[in-house]
């Protein structure tokens, strides 16, 4: 008697050959790219944010790439795949970190190129739960896959295995037609088929030929009556209904005289077909008046519909369902040879290998409709999350600059006031030093030597004119620094609640104090004139912080468009745009708020028209790599139009300039959400 570790030996040995036999009869290894499993492929290292993807299938020594993406290598041995782990699996396999990972740390592709670190495969499962391979994911680095990325892994798979599966049984289908073609070829050369069984095989043919339900089944009932000439054929669907099986003609082929039995279809001879399809047994009855297995309502009934004799050959598809071809005439008894049965039996053999194919076909365009429905919304999903993660980062980097501003104005605010508030005391001291120097020299007009000496070494007279300007120049100094300071207070906005009244000017001109550098001289050393054309605003109730933003935005925008010109101008205007007067009569008239309107123009080179539909789409730019995020127009946009329920445009002419026109009301309204 064999040993315990003997016998499981033996059964993983039956099982690993049931799952290479499995695996050989998809015929897939060795072949050439597939264009539907590259593109998932690809879908898989782009959803999952990886370098390479592969669809692997392991061999019995090797690990073959059917699809690869991000790798040269064709196949790798077996004893080193991270796939013949994963093929044991039944959910995704992952090794985070190759290196930390005992089974993997000494691995040759892992210790050599490619160097892996990261490894993530869904196993290829077929219906009876073999795994042919995997669809994984490989990173040089370690990591991990987020829920989603999971998913999208595992709905990729699904669609794997449902093109491997499409293309197995267009393979057998392909295969079964060169085959009925050369047993059609030695009919003919061996003289073993008349006309009648050549008609009958091409039948066969055509029904192979299609993949659409009612196409295979129409193409059936129409052929088999013109070729056995017979006053009616029908195909029927024998269905449960409840705890009962009932039959229900879906195709009819009939000569054109008699009656339709699609609507003539007793529940007697429905029961009597039911009776026959469900015992799979085949009927022949040549004379209805001699069959003596009729019983007797069956018999009154095929003689009410003019039936005398009748064929019935019921068929079983492999997902369990029940049909059959009915012939049946009517002028006269018919008997039914038994080459006629084998022939139409075979064809129905091919009827049910059809209707197999075209409910795989079916169900293969359910599964790709879905998988891709799945993969859209991933990708979809997957922009979104970049795009707020963007824009997070963008947020986040305003807010630390504004903390920084915030910050460096508070240091430097505190030493400044300390040297303007003693100003004012060292001018009153030196005044006073200067005015007892002046009446030293009225009272000693001939001083000593070496006094006398000392005042041409210090070069008295100019000291005296000197110091009285170097003091006003060093509080105007500190008058302009606490200037800057107190905007960048402002301009940061940290120190004040979110919503408040603001007065916009302060807001534009804080931005250009702080964009003073670029504004006095371009990239080409020419000075940028800034005209202001402020009307009369009122303090605008917004989100001073996030307003500033938008100037911030928009005007380095503007700076940068005007880089090449001649003579650079950034013109801004402000006014009210009023509400027209409301007509309590007037019923369509819809009440509004007042609003500012902000306009910043440049003289610089225009925007194209397509440009221009695309300037607030998130990560849009026409600056140079590096220069520009693409984020600054869209996150402007949604602090306008989103979070203060105004407007922002733009309007172009190339070689003119380009005008930005930005409208806020001058009291915020509710909106939905603030975030």
């Amino acid at each position: 008697m064999a040993e315990p570790h003997d016998a499981i030996q033996t059964l993983q040995a039956d099982a690993e050959s049931a799952r290479l036999n499995a695996l050989y009869e998809y015929h897939v290894l060795d072949t050439l790219p597939t264009p539907s499993l590259d593109e998932l492929t690809a879908l898989a290292a782009e959803i999952c944010q990886t370098p390479i993807a592969l669809i692997s299938l392991i061999d019995a020594e090797r690990q073959w790439f059917k699809s690869r993406v991000g790798i040269a290598a064709t196949e790798t041995p077996r004893s080193v795949a991270f796939c013949a782990h994963a093929i044991q699996q039944t959910e995704v396999f992952v090794v985070k970190d190759a290196l930390a990972d005992q089974r993997f740390a000494h691995n040759p592709l892992v210790t050599q190129d490619p160097k892996i670190r990261f490894y993530a495969g869904m196993p290829l499962m077929t219906a009876e739960g073999f795994g042919l391979g995997t669809l994984c994911v490989i990173d040089y680095e370690p990591r991990n896959l987020s829920p989603k990325q999971l998913r999208g892994l595992e709905t990729l798979s699904r669609q794997v295995m449902a093109q491997l599966e499409l293309e197995r049984h267009t393979t057998n289908l392909q295969n079964t037609k060169v085959e009925i073609q050369q047993l059609k070829q030695q009919f003919i050369e061996q003289d073993f088929f008349n006309q009648q069984e050549l008609i009958l095989l091409n039948l066969g043919n055509q029904l192979r030929n299609s993949l659409e339900l009612n196409t295979i089944l129409q193409t059936a009932v129409n052929e088999i009556r013109n070729l056995l000439k017979v006053d009616r054929c029908h195909f029927l669907w024998c269905m449960s209904d409840g705890d009962q099986l009932t039959s229900t003609i879906t195709h009819e082929a009939k000569t054109p005289t008699l009656p339709s039995l699609l609507d003539d279809f007793s529940n007697q001879y429905g029961s009597f077909l039911t009776t026959t399809i469900s015992n799979q047994a085949l009927l022949k009855i040549d004379n209805v008046y001699a069959n003596t297995q009729l019983t007797a309502e069956a018999q009154a009934e095929l003689i009410r519909l003019g039936i005398i004799s009748e064929l019935v050959l019921p068929l079983k598809t492999n997902s369990g369902q029940l049909g059959a071809i009915v012939c049946s005439d009517g002028h006269g008894s018919r008997t039914w040879t038994d080459r006629e049965v084998q022939l139409l039996q075979t064809v129905t053999e091919q009827l049910a290998v059809a209707l197999d194919q075209a409910e795989l076909l079916s169900r293969s365009r359910a599964t790709a409709l879905a998988a891709q429905t799945q993969a859209e919304y991933l990708v979809k999903a997957l922009q979104k999350l970049q795009q707020t993660q963007a824009q997070l980062i963008q947020h986040e980097k305003m807010s630390s600059l504004g903390q920084l501003v915030a910050g460096v104005a508070h240091e430097i605010n505190n030493p400044v006031n300390f040297i303007s508030g003693n100003i004012t005391y060292v001018a009153s001291y030196v005044r006073d030093l200067m005015e007892l120097l002046k009446l030293y020299q009225e009272c000693y007009p001939t001083p000593e030597s070496r006094i006398q000496a000392k005042a041409d070494a210090i070069d008295l007279q100019f000291l005296t004119e000197d110091l009285p300007k170097l003091l006003a120049s060093m509080e105007m100094g500190s008058d302009r620094i606490r200037q800057i300071v107190l905007s960048l207070r402002n301009f940061s906005r940290l120190d004040e609640a979110d919503v408040k009244p603001v007065n916009i000017h302060e807001g534009i001109g804080n931005t250009l104090l702080i964009l003073q550098s670029r504004i006095k001289a371009t990239s080409k050393g020419r000075p940028i004139r800034i005209d202001r054309e402020y009307g009369e605003l009122p303090v605008v109730e917004c989100y001073a912080g996030q307003i500033n933003q938008v100037f911030m935005n928009i005007l380095s925008n503007a700076i940068d468009a005007v880089d090449d010109c001649s003579d650079p101008i950034i013109t801004i205007q402000t006014d009210v745009i009023h509400c027209p007067d409301f007509d309590a009569s007037n019923e369509e008239q819809v009440a509004c708020t007042p609003q500012v309107a902000i306009r910043i123009r440049d003289n610089g080179s225009g925007i194209s028209d397509d440009v221009k539909q695309k300037l607030f789409d998130p990560f849009f730019t026409t600056k140079p790599v590096g220069k520009g995020t693409g984020l600054g127009l869209s996150i402007s946009y949604q602090i306008v139009v989103e979070k203060h329920g105004g407007s922002l445009s733009c309007s172009s002419v190339l070689e003119q300039g380009t005008e930005f026109l930005l409208q806020i009301p001058i009291q915020l309204p509710t909106m939905p959400s603030r975030i």
